[in-house]
């Protein structure tokens, strides 16, 4: 019986992280005078990011306390854009519509292959700024040219239509 709680405990904790993560290996966040916000959308994204700043990253939270990427990124289109997405990074990249990386906008969904079955998700922001909270940064942002995150981009979805 031990044995059989000790192995769902392990297979419980893999298949969390699965959903989203990085390596702890500290990298570079964007210099905040580097982004300047250019959209009306920018702009309560940025506060956004001012608002949660530093918030440590902790898998499966959802509050100031600790928040994992995806519960950010959810929260953050609900909180500032009323608008509502999936809680976890495998549902959100199944929605919206794809996006070449060439003509990512504010607002993009933007997501990254960290490991074989690590999967992490940010927000565009512009001029190559992307939004999200970082297992070794918590909330920051980061260059998406960054020698970090380039190689490991996967794909972006837009979840914001034009009315």
């Amino acid at each position: 019986m031990r044995w059989g709680g000790y192995w769902c405990a392990v297979f419980l904790g893999l298949a969390l992280l699965t959903g989203c993560g990085q390596p702890a290996a500290r990298q570079p966040s964007a210099s905040i005078s580097s982004f300047k916000t250019t959209s009306s959308m920018s702009e309560p994204l940025y506060a956004q990011y001012l608002e949660w700043r530093g918030t440590p990253y902790r898998l499966g939270g959802n509050s100031r306390q600790g928040v994992d990427c995806s519960s950010f990124v959810q929260q953050t289109f609900s909180q500032r854009l009323g608008i509502s997405l999936p809680r976890t990074t495998a549902e959100q990249h199944r929605i919206g519509k794809s996006v070449a990386r060439n003509q990512l906008q504010t607002g993009d969904l933007i997501f990254f292959k960290t490991e074989v079955k690590v999967r992490h998700v940010g927000i565009y922001l512009g001029d190559q700024v992307f939004l999200h909270a970082s297992t070794s940064q918590g909330v920051t942002l980061s260059r998406l040219d960054n020698v970090y995150w380039s190689p490991r981009y996967w794909k972006a979805k837009r979840v914001i239509t034009s009315s």
